[in-house]
């Protein structure tokens, strides 16, 4: 090979090189752009995606915007960071003073076991995570991202309601929920934003009664003194465990394609905070899960904590009892705001992951070569997130609808719901906590 030859080989890598470049920071733009509209961000090189649950949620609002600083209530406050480190140092002055670790005992070391399997993608889709430099520096300014609306009632006095106690009262059937549905006048020109005037007010009970906004906007509701935001196309149904068979439809094929499931499981921590009432694991067996499945079938997913008492309750007992065939684990990763885990990953009681166990209903009409059109689910997904208030789940739809069956579109329902979403049916006995309009930003005008 001649000199010349030689320089235009060169100039001819250089140019391949700069075009590589070139083409990876526009893929890493387009991911970033997606992710600014969608609220999911696909990580490079791995199983794992990083989702914004503000943005993924207010996909289902036109007038208003779940608030960031509402939901990041927790892992961008330097005060909550300050109170994790003295946590943390506590934790290691206790440590010192305790005897050396006791021996695993079997169902320990079968946690641990699990654990040890998970780690490595967990690892690997953290760091991927922490890869996406630009990526993280949108991270870190979620909870102060700016919405063009203005933050909505911000003086109004908080009340919570407790749904809970007061569907358990004898007056429970005489609550009812004022929904205001209202259209939109057109402005007069000026350039000032359309008026708002309500057309009708319906009055309906909030208890065992099936709340409905079929309208393609948000609804604002009033329940004693406080304000709620209904989506669009959704509804609720607000009861105790004994009325979910009310929600089972007469045809199967009104049933549902996507059911998730988020029980409140027992758990210590849960009953110190006061944060929701808990059920013994035995009460979850007779979710109708079977009946409330599609002819074609459902996908159902259930969060469970870590315990191995519990993973073994629902792969030998409650996944049979519903009728459910196990198909894959998914991962959700917690993460502080500048990417770093909640918590070390190989802290023992408190991992900073939970698991979302899949698996599949099947329906009448859901043969072998039905089975075989669906596509596969890829096991060992990782879902990364901030988390946002104590127990909220991230919204996840989206992920598993490729995997559902090909009912389109899909009928979803979510059982144990804290707040909802456009196209959904919530389902639970506090269905509206985040729904609350203190957790929202923006306008109410009147006409």
């Amino acid at each position: 090979m001649g000199p010349a030859q030689q320089i235009l080989e060169n100039l001819s890598a250089q140019r391949k090189r700069r075009w590589a470049v070139k083409m990876a920071v526009a893929e890493t733009s387009d991911r970033l752009s997606a992710f600014l509209s969608s609220g999911i961000y696909r990580l490079e090189s791995c199983n794992a995606v990083f989702i914004d649950p503000v943005r993924v949620l207010n996909r289902s609002y036109s007038r208003f915007r779940v608030s960031p600083s509402m939901y990041y209530s927790r892992f961008f406050d330097s005060k909550h960071e300050d109170q994790e480190s003295r946590f943390s140092s506590n934790s290691r002055k206790r440590k010192r003073k305790e005897k050396q670790p006791h021996a695993l005992n079997e169902r320990e070391r079968s946690a641990d076991e699990r654990h040890q399997e998970a780690r490595p993608l967990l690892l690997k889709a953290h760091e991927s995570l922490l890869e996406a430099t630009d990526l993280l520096s949108v991270i870190c300014n979620l909870r102060n991202d700016v919405c063009s609306l203005t933050e909505s009632e911000e003086s109004l006095p908080i009340v919570e309601q407790s749904f809970v106690e007061l569907g358990r009262v004898w007056q429970a059937p005489l609550y009812e929920i004022i929904l205001h549905f209202h259209q939109h006048c057109n402005p007069s020109g000026d350039g000032s934003s359309p008026l708002i005037r309500y057309k009708e007010e319906r009055v309906i009970p909030i208890f065992n009664n099936l709340v409905v906004n079929e309208t393609s906007d948000n609804v604002e509701a009033e329940f004693l003194n406080s304000r709620y935001v209904i989506p669009r196309e959704s509804c609720f149904y607000m009861s105790d465990l004994r009325q979910i068979h009310n929600l089972i439809p007469a045809e199967s094929d009104c049933g549902f394609s996507l059911i998730v499931v988020d029980p409140p499981w027992e758990n210590k921590s849960a009953s110190q905070k006061l944060v929701y009432s808990t059920l013994p694991n035995r009460y979850f067996l007779s979710l109708p899960i079977k009946k409330l499945t599609h002819t074609e079938g459902a996908l159902i997913a259930l969060w469970v904590t870590n315990r191995e008492k519990l993973r073994g309750f629902v792969e030998k007992e409650l996944f049979p009892a519903w009728g459910v065939s196990y198909a894959a684990t998914f991962y959700w990763l917690k993460v502080k705001s500048d990417g770093s885990l909640i918590s070390d990953l190989d802290l023992f009681h408190h991992r900073p992951y939970e698991c979302l166990l899949l698996g599949y209903c099947h329906g009448e009409g859901m043969d072998s070569e039905y089975q075989s059109r669906l596509k596969p689910l890829q096991d060992n997904q990782v879902i990364i997130s901030i988390p946002g208030d104590y127990s909220r789940k991230p919204p996840i739809g989206e992920l598993l609808m490729e995997y559902v069956p090909e009912l389109k579109p899909a009928r979803c329902i979510e059982l144990f719901a804290r707040e909802m979403q456009a196209g959904w049916i919530s389902w639970g006995n506090e269905p509206l906590h985040f729904q609350e309009l203190r957790y929202f930003r923006g306008t109410r005008e009147k006409g």
